[in-house]
Formats: structure tokens, sequence, C-alpha cells
């Protein structure tokens, strides 16, 4: 009777450590979202971590009429002084800890500029779809995708079609 009690409480006790294990792994999971901001004379791309585990990012891809890019300055005819922007690739990879943005894309327009030229950032990032592949640190993977067409919610069509979107 001491041998079944000890093997019962031996299987409960696996199963205790795999039930710790399903609630880890659900409560440390990265929610990633991609957050736009245009206001101030500042435009950004981000991706927020609003999980309570790390959001490691694999690939960062960019779509644009059909094409897919791995770096934004393929999809951008913009002066790369112009702009902030991090590659992601295999060999440089990151992390975005719990509560925490990366920075996909920034432009800030100096005082000394004409506001047609952030027009004209708008309307190239509006034309893009960003899609970014992240994993938890179980190994657990996750896609998420977004289009950057909410850049041309304030733009008219007469606006829209003064601006270059050709690639370089």
């Amino acid at each position: 009777m001491a041998i079944v009690i000890s093997v019962l409480a031996l299987l409960a006790t696996f199963y205790q450590l795999y039930l710790q294990r399903v609630h880890n792994e659900k409560s440390l999971k990265p929610l990633g979202q991609v957050d736009l901001r245009d206001r101030n004379n500042q435009v950004s791309v981000s991706i927020a971590n609003n999980g309570m585990g790390p959001m490691i990012i694999d690939r960062i891809t960019f779509f644009k009429e059909e094409h897919c890019y791995t770096n934004l300055e393929d999809c951008l005819s913009l002066a790369p002084r112009s702009y902030r922007r991090i590659p992601i690739n295999e060999l440089a990879k990151k992390v975005v800890l719990p509560g925490m943005l990366f920075e996909v894309f920034a432009a800030e327009l100096a005082p000394n500029e004409e506001q047609i030229e952030m027009e004209n950032v708008r309307q190239q990032l509006s034309f893009i779809t960003l899609k970014v592949e992240y994993r938890d640190i179980y190994e657990n993977k996750f896609t998420l995708e977004r289009s950057l067409e909410w850049f041309s919610r304030h733009m008219t069509h007469e606006k829209s079609s003064t601006f270059r979107t050709d690639i370089h």
C-alpha cells in the first residue's frame, strides 16, 4: 500500500510541474503591438510589448507594392539621414522587455523644414505593411502584421498624388 501511495504522490507531483509550466508559458507570453505616432511634427513606427514576458524579435519584413524587403531603406526614397531606424537581421536580433517599445522608424521635422517634407514621409510610409515575427522564451512563435496606411488619413487625393513613391 505504501508503494501505491508513493507512486500516486510522484504522479501528482509531475502533474503539478506540468501545470506550473503551462501557467508560466501563458503568463510570460509577450503581446506584440505595432504603434504608430504622428504628432508634434514627429512620425514614428514602434513595436510595443504589452505582455508580461520578453519579446524576442526574429525578423521584421516590409511589404510595398507586392514586394518584400528586409530593410526599410529599400522601401523609402528619403534621405537616409532624415530618419532613424534600427535594422534587424539573422545576426542582430532584438529583445523587447515587457512594457517597452522598439522603434522601427522615426522622423522629426526640424524647425527650418517645411511641412511638405513631413507630408512626403507620411505618404511614403502609407504604402508599406509591416510584419514582425517574434517568439517568447519558451520558443513559441508569433506573427504580427499591420498596414501603415494610417499615416495617409489626413491627406487629400490631390496632395498625395504630388509625392514621390518610387524606390531608388
